[in-house]
């Protein structure tokens, strides 16, 4: 029997494990990236001061000093978690401006493109799981090609790819920049190719286990056309893996934008990681960490609960 808490709907009491889980993971990864940035080669004091720019000790000590580099690694450990405890991000150590200010301004462009790519690789995905679910031998094994080329193609390689097709051969859509639904396109595309191969293959899997199931037969019996049973009842029951998938898929979005959006200089929170990195800024690494963890542990969580009613059946289970 699984301890409960007295009162409480099965619903918030998952929720309730679900937020300690959370925190937990949103712990780890702030460790992980914590020490392995204070433990990679190089100085960050050096980070801070710019490439090829010459100090004096006297200067790398009040530059250490005032970023509180020059306290022990885990006194500096035990601040940084106070302070994320507190809901302070801190200040970024290159740009001097509340962290806060700076990732409220840049995460809307990257909220466009990471559901922008989601929306587009589910209706890209289940468009050619349904014309091609029950097919021949021929067909499928050709849907199944096309599935694993997209799902193998980097995301940054097939933005190149589409950058050099489509903007700078072709001028169809522009290169770079964030200046319209157009400039949306590619960056979109490059995302949602390969996540769509991946989740047609599991839409169609869950299509071909439900045609052979008894409701399916039933239903065929009493004389539902194939379009309607494909809408009322096999599309529903690949809803289930394909919400899981789905929202595991959005919460990485947002790291995979990193290198789509440097590719076409679109603004948003990757660029900010990728100068953040480069730079060694640790309060904006680390805000953009306990930001993408977030976003990860909240979107699952939010398809967890969404599950029962997606399937009333998980319901009884729900409320054990």
């Amino acid at each position: 029997m699984r301890a409960s808490v007295p009162g409480l709907p099965p619903w918030a009491r998952f929720a309730a494990r679900r937020a300690v889980a959370g925190v937990a993971v949103v712990w780890g990864t702030v460790t992980v990236t914590f020490f392995a940035i204070h433990l990679a080669p190089g100085d960050i004091v050096d980070g801070l001061i710019g490439p090829g720019a010459a100090a004096t000790p006297e200067l790398r000590r009040q530059i250490a000093a005032e970023a509180g580099l020059d306290q022990p690694l885990l006194v500096q450990y035990g601040q940084e978690l106070r302070q994320l405890a507190s809901g302070d991000f801190g200040w970024s150590y290159q740009l001097g401006q509340p962290i806060g200010r700076l990732l409220g301004s840049q995460v809307w462009p990257t909220v466009q493109l990471a559901v922008s790519a989601l929306a587009t690789a589910l209706v890209l995905a289940v468009l050619a799981a349904t014309l091609t679910a029950g097919r021949g031998r021929a067909v499928r094994g050709a849907a199944a090609l096309t599935e694993l080329l997209a799902v193998s193609m980097p995301s940054f390689w097939l933005g190149i790819i589409l950058l050099t097709a489509l903007s700078y051969r072709l001028h169809v859509f522009p290169s770079i920049g964030a200046g319209g639904p157009a400039s949306l396109v590619l960056p979109t595309l490059s995302l949602a190719l390969p996540l769509a191969g991946l989740l047609a293959q599991v839409i169609r899997h869950e299509l071909e286990t439900a045609d052979g199931r008894p409701f399916v037969l039933t239903a065929r019996a009493r004389g539902l056309g194939e379009r309607a049973l494909l809408l009322r009842h096999t599309l529903r029951h690949a809803l289930l893996p394909l919400t899981t998938l789905a929202g595991f898929v959005l919460g990485g979005l947002f790291g995979g934008a990193v290198l789509v959006e440097n590719i076409f200089t679109r603004p948003g929170l990757g660029r900010v990681l990728a100068s953040a990195v480069g730079s060694r800024d640790l309060p904006v690494v680390t805000a953009l960490v306990v930001l993408s963890s977030a976003v990860f542990v909240i979107v699952n969580t939010l398809v967890d609960l969404l599950h029962p009613l997606i399937d009333p059946r998980l319901r009884e289970g729900g409320a054990a």
